[in-house]
């Protein structure tokens, strides 16, 4: 019988994801053995410090890729949204899970909505993305940077740290912390990060034999729709911890993206929009950055420290 490691984090959240792929996997292909290959990672270990100061979200991943190219698991399994734009090394992306819920949640105990915040509420994000709309938003809020797994977030939260934080509703939901959910923050007027909501699987380049195994997993669909608006972020040389948003949906074979790129200092959020067919996703993620650029929108990036 045919065995396939999976290298995971150790957190509740990635835990989870690789356990869905894994169970998907043993559905398609009955005569198939997956296993889990827990591991930590840096992104995982250091919280004293935002992820854009130790290195942006690509830290989770490092440790999976190299446990991969040392041949201790065959693939890695990912939330799309923490995968970098390209690839560092010989890996590929040979599936992508249909994608669950793209939007970001308002929680809070004691408030029902962003809105009803009262003035100088204190909120938590490790997100700049998130930062800046909610600067743009609310700039009476008080903002502050909060690390961490889904339940140590919440744990915080609970214990008076905060008034309010923001998390992905796609996290929450395959927690089943459904009911933590106060408020969904919805496009046009909040957008997500790139493929947020998504899971992807990751392999070595030229790993047919692991490859194989994935290609009843991926959704068309979802790669259409991420790959837009990962084009989007890699025309603006944006990675995974930067204030850019984006947002496409697939309607009729046409795609329309959504971009945003936004300014935690000020809350200045520049904004463009586009279609095309839905074979030129590349062409349309470059046209919304170019509409994004040309509004200003690389001064604001070049701003981040």
């Amino acid at each position: 019988m045919t065995t396939l490691r999976i290298a995971t984090r150790k957190s509740p959240l990635a835990l989870w994801q690789s356990e869905h792929v894994a169970d998907r996997l043993r559905l398609a292909h009955p005569g198939l053995r997956v296993e889990l290959v827990p591991m930590s990672t840096r992104g995982d270990e250091v919280l004293d410090r935002s992820l854009a100061a130790i290195g942006g979200k690509g830290l989770f991943l490092k440790e999976l890729e190299l446990a991969m190219l040392r041949g201790e698991a065959d693939c890695a399994v990912h939330s799309l949204k923490d995968v970098p734009m390209e690839l560092e090394g010989p890996f590929a992306l040979p599936a992508i899970l249909a994608r669950a819920d793209y939007a970001d949640a308002f929680v809070s105990n004691r408030h029902a909505r962003l809105a009803e915040l009262p003035p100088g509420a204190r909120v938590g994000t490790s997100s700049l993305r998130r930062h800046a709309q909610l600067r743009a938003r609310r700039p009476d809020l008080l903002v502050s940077d909060l690390r961490g797994n889904v339940n140590t977030r919440l744990a915080k939260l609970d214990a008076g740290e905060y008034d309010a934080i923001i998390l992905a509703c796609a996290g929450l939901q395959r927690l089943g912390l459904d009911a933590r959910i106060r408020e969904r923050l919805l496009a046009p007027d909040w957008l997500p990060a790139p493929a947020q909501g998504a899971i992807a699987v990751e392999c070595r380049f030229g790993d047919d034999a692991s490859a194989h195994w994935f290609a009843a997993l991926d959704d068309a669909d979802t790669r259409t729709c991420v790959e837009a608006e990962r084009a989007l972020n890699r025309a603006l040389h944006g990675s995974c911890h930067v204030p850019v948003a984006a947002f496409a949906q697939l309607s009729a074979e046409r795609v329309h993206l959504a971009g945003m790129v936004g300014s935690v200092s000020d809350g200045r959020l520049i904004r463009a929009e586009a279609s095309a067919a839905a074979s030129d996703t590349d062409a349309l993620g470059q046209r919304v950055a170019g509409q994004l650029l040309a509004q200003g929108a690389g001064e604001l990036l070049q701003g981040i420290e």
